[in-house]
């Protein structure tokens, strides 16, 4: 399997003939035409759903389909507790856009990423869009659940920290994607965009408490290569977002993840009640007068545990973050006319286990705090370099005192 996805990307690549690479906009015009979801005119209306479109392809005329992709690597020296493994390189993945216009108002793009190498191989996003009306988009295949902000607007180049927020990866999974259908669309007015979608997909299993992480641990679920054929239990997941946004102020969004995550009944018999998940995330960002970009992410998710699983495992958990990039220079350097350098910092917490001890009253703990100051240096918005320091502190769920990581990260991500 893995050899035959790589021959057929290989295939694709060498039919389409060089190209110099467009902006993500004249591309997405070139190969769909006018889009009445991502209007030219409405550039500063863009919203994290237009993420899964708004990138560079490479185009050739004629040609059914475009080829894009990132890459992201990096290389990080940390420690703990004064303990290192020493200088690390990591290839942390590489992701192979294919798009295609099929006819008018319907349009095919599927991601398909490489993790560390060829540790993993997998297939984020391949959906059909039917375009009925600009409010009315059919969606189907397999579908990035819209929880959150990230989990759609992910790709390395568009970020000026090498490791994705903690909430974002380990509370909701990282590239959630699941096959369902559903609806999505827009309306704008002047100033403002809203947009909603809502999507029917296969959901979590029964990993998310039944896992090596001796947690609750939602992302367990996505070793569950099945869920890609057929739903654990027979009960959909249920993805739910909606986002507004002012030009000049800035989106928030608001979106709710659920369902039954475990098998309640087999043959007829039931084996247990349904017990569900629920996630709800509430993201925003905003560009202040001064060029000064924020955006956060805060996330909840309740899970309905068994009585008989002991209270390390918890039933509610909740993290965010929040980045804030300031431009210091922008002016034409080393032959790039458009380069840019910023100053980041990320401020993160994530809790794994909302409560108190049942004996005691004291807080459960198993938390972590990060704080990840960085710089970065673009060349063009579609590549860039930057390095971070990370430190954060790992709280267990007894409350001793906290280990302490901290260290350096260099690395570079590009579009191509």
């Amino acid at each position: 399997m893995k050899h035959t996805l790589l021959l057929l990307i290989g295939i694709v690549l060498l039919m389409a003939p060089a190209q110099a690479q467009t902006d993500s906009t004249s591309a997405f015009n070139q190969l769909f035409g006018r889009d009445t979801t991502l209007r030219t005119k409405d550039q500063q209306l863009k919203l994290n759903m237009d993420a899964t479109y708004d990138r560079p392809f490479l185009t050739a005329n004629k040609m059914p389909v475009s080829v894009g992709g990132y890459l992201e690597a990096n290389t990080q020296y940390m420690q703990t507790d004064g303990i290192t493994e020493g200088l690390s390189f990591q290839a942390r993945r590489m992701t192979i856009f294919l798009a295609s216009s099929i006819n008018r108002r319907i349009k095919f793009l599927s991601e398909i990423e490489f993790e560390d190498g060829t540790k993993e191989i997998n297939i984020e996003f391949a959906a059909m869009d039917i375009e009925l009306h600009p409010l009315v988009n059919l969606r189907g295949g397999i579908i990035m659940n819209p929880i959150g902000s990230f989990n759609q607007n992910h790709d390395g180049p568009k970020w000026e920290f090498i490791d994705r927020p903690l909430s974002s990866i380990t509370i909701i999974p990282s590239t959630w994607s699941n096959v369902g259908f559903g609806l999505y669309g827009k309306k704008y007015t002047r100033d403002w965009v809203w947009a909603y979608e809502a999507y029917l997909t296969n959901g979590f299993d029964d990993q998310i408490i039944a896992n090596n992480q001796n947690r609750t641990f939602l992302p367990a679920t996505k070793a569950n290569r099945d869920r890609f054929e057929e739903s654990f239990n027979g009960v959909p997941l249920v993805t739910l977002k909606s986002a507004i946004k002012r030009r000049k102020i800035g989106e928030i969004g608001l979106s709710w993840m659920g369902g039954v995550f475990n098998k309640f009944q087999d043959d007829g018999l039931t084996l247990d009640k349904r017990r569900r998940v629920d996630v709800w995330a509430l993201d925003f960002n905003t560009t202040l007068p001064m060029g000064t970009y924020i955006n956060g992410e805060l996330v909840w998710a309740s899970i309905d545990v068994p009585a008989t699983y002991t209270q390390q495992f918890g039933r509610m958990q909740q993290g965010g973050w929040v980045d804030i990039v300031q431009p210091l220079v922008r002016k034409r350097m080393l032959g790039w006319n458009k380069a840019v350098v910023n100053a980041a910092l990320r401020v993160e917490r994530v809790d794994y286990n909302v409560g108190t001890f049942a004996e005691t009253g004291d807080p459960i703990r198993d938390d972590i705090w990060a704080i990840v100051p960085g710089i970065s240096f673009r060349p063009s918005p579609t590549t860039v370099i930057r390095g971070n320091y990370r430190y954060h502190w790992q709280t267990d769920l007894l409350g001793n005192p906290p280990a302490r990581t901290a260290g350096f990260q260099f690395g570079f991500s590009t579009y191509f």
